[in-house]
């Protein structure tokens, strides 16, 4: 059967508010998206992913879900994405989009038929529970974002309700069969318009105690992890029956690599799994060589194939949090080279930073719209935007944006480009073995092997020279970070926040 699509790809999210308008309303929208499928195919992406597009009144910004098979009409139609798939599809690139399973909006027929009373058919959709006592909800559980109880109390009803998150984010019940049943509904509505998989919101909140029992940390809600282990099953179950290797990648934000693991379940449950560590990590190679570590320990009996990811939408971009687009360059070799597919989150490509948003202009809840900022396109006014956009635009538009970057053969799109280039025509890269050398303080470096082909990767956390002496040479530079034209024999130094991945040198080469 071969290795599956989704081990080989590389993987791109687009944040689709803040992608590309096509209508001109200052928000991004699904024709925007098919307007630059040829700026992806360039670049040398497998597969996108799309965050939530779906009807919603837009309390998380599409994370409160009113119908999952509806497109929201500020993002277009459900004409528009049958268009964007087909179009994908004919570029090669495959199509993920964004699940959540946790909970709805309150806006959703669902919710709004629960609030009909005690009787209601729909009332078990949801956590309808009597509180504690006058005025305490049933019990100590936090929500996120706004903090506080993750319990709100309806007059009307007389009854508190669970959100994990927002108010306006009730939880739905997976206990009720009729909801799991439901739900698959709605993931069967999307495959069987052809999308290649779900990316699953915060998906190992689902499986929750009946008892509801209070907890002993600040954790959103507490869980069951065998309820959700037995739900996943099931899900995977469903998207197994379906042709063309489906896939599914969790979020699952536990910050325990070994437990993360978990949620593969014996190759039944999670396709791919995010795991949290790396992205959190400081732009220190000790901490990186124990999120590898740690990574290839708990994901590597169980054969699961890992995952790595440096920005999204939920995260200050990594050019922020590195300080540097040199540092940002090392990074890219660095998530680009590792054993898993990898995630690259839009803009990252033309070392977009997080833009300063205060005051009018903030819209998020929970404080991310720097990394949401929109992605600059062009040099011009407007910046290939009709109207100005729904948040600020990032640090250096002028010069940060996908055509002027197109002409600058040494910047960082054309480094992404030729990193995506050679991963796929080295299956070293793609799905070899990783074994982490010993090298000097400030370097990490590991071998990318399979029976034909061996690679080194050497990344450079310092901000000076480092001599480093890897055995198995002499080597021939195949990559630099630093600039495309550095190339030939390696002399076994490395510059500061410089990054290489080298190739055995051919014979007669000097």
């Amino acid at each position: 059967m071969g290795t599956p699509w989704w081990q080989e790809a590389v993987i791109y999210q687009i944040y689709p508010r803040s992608f590309s308008d096509a209508d001109g309303n200052g928000v991004g929208d699904l024709q925007g998206i098919r307007r630059h499928l040829d700026h992806l195919a360039w670049l040398g992406v497998d597969a996108i992913w799309i965050s939530p597009f779906f009807t919603s009144p837009m309390a998380d910004y599409g994370y409160d879900v009113a119908d999952y098979c509806d497109v929201d009409p500020l993002f277009g139609s459900l004409a528009d994405f049958d268009r964007l798939l087909e179009e994908a599809h004919r570029l090669g690139l495959r199509v993920l989009i964004d699940w959540v399973p946790n909970h709805s909006s309150d806006q959703h027929p669902w919710f709004l038929e629960s609030l009909s009373g005690p009787s209601s058919p729909r009332r078990d959709w949801y956590y309808w529970r009597e509180g504690a006592g006058p005025g305490r909800p049933p019990n100590n559980w936090r929500a996120a974002f706004i903090g506080g109880p993750a319990w709100t109390w309806d007059p009307r009803e007389r009854q508190w309700y669970l959100h994990s998150f927002l108010p306006q984010q009730p939880d739905l019940n997976w206990g009720n069969p009729a909801v799991a049943a439901a739900m698959h509904d709605t993931l069967r509505f999307w495959l069987d318009r052809g999308v290649d998989g779900f990316r699953i919101d915060v998906v190992h909140l689902i499986g929750k105690d009946p008892d509801l029992p209070d907890g002993p940390g600040r954790q959103p809600a507490i869980t069951d992890r065998w309820i959700t282990h037995a739900l996943l099953r099931d899900m995977r179950s469903l998207l197994d029956s379906y042709p063309g290797q489906r896939t599914s990648v969790g979020e699952v934000y536990i910050l325990d690599t070994a437990e993360v693991a978990s949620y593969y379940g014996q190759n039944d449950e999670l396709h791919m799994a995010f795991n949290f560590p790396p992205l959190l990590a400081p732009w220190e190679a000790g901490a990186w060589r124990q999120c590898i570590n740690e990574t290839l320990r708990a994901l590597g009996p169980r054969g699961a194939w890992p995952t790595w990811v440096l920005s999204n939408h939920d995260t200050p971009r990594h050019r922020t949090r590195y300080g540097s687009e040199a540092r940002a360059r090392a990074a890219a070799v660095l998530l680009l080279s590792l054993r898993g597919t990898p995630f690259l989150y839009a803009g990252e490509e033309l070392g977009l930073e997080d833009a300063v948003v205060n005051g009018e202009d903030v819209r998020d809840p929970g404080g991310r719209d720097g990394c949401r900022a929109p992605v600059p396109w062009t040099s011009g006014s407007g910046h290939g935007w009709p109207v100005p956009p729904w948040l600020p635009w990032p640090p250096d538009p002028d010069v940060r944006n996908a055509e002027a970057l197109s002409r600058d053969p040494d910047g960082i799109l054309h480094l992404y480009r030729r990193l995506l280039a050679l991963r796929r025509a080295r299956e070293a890269l793609r799905v070899g073995d990783l074994t982490l050398l010993d090298c000097p303080e400030g370097v990490l470096g590991y071998r990318r092997s399979t029976s034909a082909e061996e690679l080194v990767v050497l990344v450079n956390f310092s901000a000076t020279v480092v001599e480093v002496d890897v055995a198995g040479g002499p080597f021939r530079i195949e990559l630099s970070g630093h600039s495309a034209s550095e190339s030939g024999p390696w002399e076994g130094r490395l510059g500061a926040d410089q990054a290489v991945i080298l190739g055995p040198q051919p014979e007669g080469e000097t």
